[in-house]
């Protein structure tokens, strides 16, 4: 199919979670600060953690690159659910029962934190009690399920099979219920958390990028505009480590872009929140429309970020396919992507960042379930500035014991990936010139002899880059359908026009001119 004609008949994409709610603007940081806590990063962890630190009277400042919620926290599907696909049977192999199970009862606090805080402060975020189902369409992933069911049954866990409840409009092997889980507008919720930040004296910077934590005695952090913030402990929940050298994170954590879209629909929606066990993956919900009519919601199509096996805009096609086969759904109102990290052995890494830096914490790889267990990080990182015991400290602790034989491979196999993705983007040779590039079209050409990144916007203007990554250098891919460039080795993402759109870069692109 032709991508040019493709991208036309698509909206570009937009959160629909961000174009439903204006956020508060707050001004960027231009001096040096004082503070006791300093936070990066104004997503849901960070966020909460904040709300919590300034709610016990501690001075916290917080600062967000871009706008709040503009992260992957505003580019979710917003389930909060402690199912996070097929995992459970996993973790159980892994780290034994006791651990597992302590895995499921703190992604479901994190529900019930979330659920509190909409009770206490009155929060009107769309949110609704729902069941969540893993489905099955082979026999493959029906055995899989199967034994998910034993693990749910062996851990304690509200759930079944429960293939007779799934109200799924095509016919499938076997389904796995968990009861009571959650799904809600992630901006609005936070918005006002926000507010309670600033009403209980939280300061707040926008368009504020940190790009160093410098660990000296008193902590600080270092913006892009050359402004310190001194403090005495420091929260990283910048998705992405920026200090990602400390701890090798970039060694610990792959990344993967997924997608999603809202459409309207006059067909059932289903009641409940569902994603398949095979690949591509298909996850559907519903969502509450401005009018009031809900929407149906598709996500899926994930792949390793700048490792898309075909162009970016044929996974919003395919998604915008099964809308239409299976719901008789409309064009797209709204679509968009996100990037999700993993880690070694599944579990995010939430505390200490390393064993020599006391004073700064992380929450990283939370593998695209964030909402339940980033609400769980944000409470646990507040308790251990606080010194408030904390039941799930030690499952998630960064620090963590060495890895398994398991862990081990998938660590090699990453790490050779990465080397091998550094030396294929060198070898790539442009097979275009500046001149062949159509209106917003774009990729690498040739200038001068030189290989560039250029885009040519829909009206006409030319933006050039230098595509190579400013974290460690590798060589970038054009992403055609986000209009950005991408990095295979450690996920970084950056604008037509070289800002810094995902980490762990945090310098922009250099423009070609400069290295003449």
């Amino acid at each position: 199919m032709n991508s040019q004609g493709t991208k036309d008949s698509l909206p570009f994409p937009k959160s629909f979670w961000t174009a439903q709610q204006a956020t508060p603007q707050f001004p960027a940081l231009e001096e040096n600060h004082t503070t006791e806590i300093g936070i990066v990063g104004a997503g849901i962890v960070g966020i909460i953690s904040a709300y919590l630190l300034a709610k016990s009277g501690k001075k916290v400042v917080l600062i967000e690159a871009d706008r709040l919620i503009s992260g992957v926290t505003g580019h979710t599907t917003a389930k909060i659910t402690a199912q996070h696909s097929l995992i459970y049977d996993d973790l159980i192999q892994t780290f034994g029962k006791e651990k597992a199970k302590l895995y499921y009862e703190a992604n479901i606090d994190g529900l019930h934190f979330i659920q509190q805080l909409i009770e206490e402060l009155q929060i009107d975020c769309a949110y609704e009690t729902k069941d969540a189902f893993v489905y099955a369409e082979t026999d493959k992933g029906q055995k899989k399920l199967e034994k998910e069911a034993e693990a749910y049954q062996t851990l304690g866990i509200k759930g079944a099979l429960a293939k007779d409840k799934a109200d799924l409009p095509f016919p499938i092997k076997e389904a796995l219920v968990m009861y009571d889980q959650a799904q809600f507008d992630p901006v609005r919720f936070l918005t006002v958390l926000v507010q309670e930040i600033v009403r209980l004296g939280g300061q707040i910077y926008e368009h504020t990028r940190a790009v160093e934590v410098i660990k000296e005695k008193t902590p600080m952090i270092l913006t892009e505009n050359n402004s310190l913030i001194l403090c005495q402990k420091v929260i990283l929940a910048t998705h992405y480590p920026i200090n990602d050298a400390d701890g090798l994170y970039f060694t610990r954590l792959s990344i993967h872009r997924s997608y999603a879209m809202v459409m309207r629909t006059a067909s059932k929606i289903p009641e409940g929140m569902y994603i398949n066990a095979e690949q591509p993956t298909r996850s559907i919900r519903s969502v509450q429309g401005a009018d009031g009519i809900p929407l149906l919601l598709i996500g899926g199509e994930g792949h390793q970020t700048g490792k898309s096996s075909s162009k970016t805009i044929f996974h919003y096609q395919d998604l915008d396919a099964f809308g239409k086969k299976y719901f008789a759904a409309q064009s797209p109102l709204h679509l968009w992507s996100s990037q999700d990290l993993q880690t070694l052995d599944k579990l995010p890494y939430i505390g200490q960042m390393t064993k020599q830096t006391e004073a700064v914490l992380v929450a990283t790889g939370f593998n695209k379930w964030g909402m339940s267990a980033g609400a769980m990080a944000g409470k646990l990182l507040a308790d251990s500035i606080l010194g408030t015991e904390n039941s799930y400290a030690s499952l998630f602790d960064p620090t963590r014991k060495k890895l398994k034989l398991s862990d081990t491979q998938t660590f090699l196999k990453k790490n050779s990936a990465v080397a091998k993705d550094f030396v294929t983007g060198k070898l790539k040779r442009p097979d275009k010139n500046l001149e062949d590039l159509l209106l917003d079209e774009g990729g690498l050409v040739h200038v001068h002899g030189k290989k560039v990144g250029a885009y040519r916007d829909k009206q006409g203007q030319l933006h050039q880059t230098v595509p190579v990554c400013t974290h460690l250098g590798c060589n970038l891919d054009w992403n055609d359908a986000e209009r950005s460039w991408d990095c295979a080795c450690h996920g970084s993402r950056f604008s037509y026009n070289g800002a810094v759109l995902d980490g762990p870069a945090v310098k922009p692109l250099e423009h070609p001119d400069s290295q003449m």
